[in-house]
């Protein structure tokens, strides 16, 4: 392969790339869960990040609860859609991390320093194996 051809397929394998990360930011932004409460008391709707986007009551069984249970209610199936939003994102987003570094956790904001910048820089092995057999020629 000469050189020409080497840097066209370097733009065409970079604009394949920009497309896949445009499409996955549009997949991100239309993320969506909703929960429904055990007895059906309530149904809450979040979006992107976890953000509350709507609160039904679709039977009337959230009157028979004190303000603390409907509270405690509401806050519970809130979590249980979040929980779903977010596993919606990590699955999204897994494809395009590098090797080792957990979507799950990236996504909660739990990924520790070394997920980003590891002790040891991520190398392809072709660049490792020459460094290695650059020190050892020392």
């Amino acid at each position: 392969m000469n050189y020409s051809e080497r840097i066209e397929g370097l733009f065409q394998e970079y604009e394949r790339q920009r497309n896949s990360l445009t499409e996955m930011q549009a997949r991100m932004s239309a993320l969506s869960a909703t929960a429904l409460s055990p007895r059906r008391e309530v149904s809450v709707t979040v979006g992107q990040n976890g953000v509350l986007t709507d609160i039904q009551f679709p039977s009337g069984a959230h009157k028979r609860l004190t303000t603390a249970d409907l509270t405690r209610l509401i806050l519970d199936t809130y979590a249980d859609a979040k929980e779903q939003v977010m596993n919606q994102a990590a699955d999204l987003l897994a494809p395009m991390l590098p090797d080792g570094l957990d979507a799950h956790k990236l996504v909660r904001g739990q990924a520790g320093t070394d997920a980003f910048l590891p002790k040891q820089p991520r190398m392809v092995t072709s660049v490792r194996e020459m460094l290695t057999r650059d020190r050892s020629a020392e």
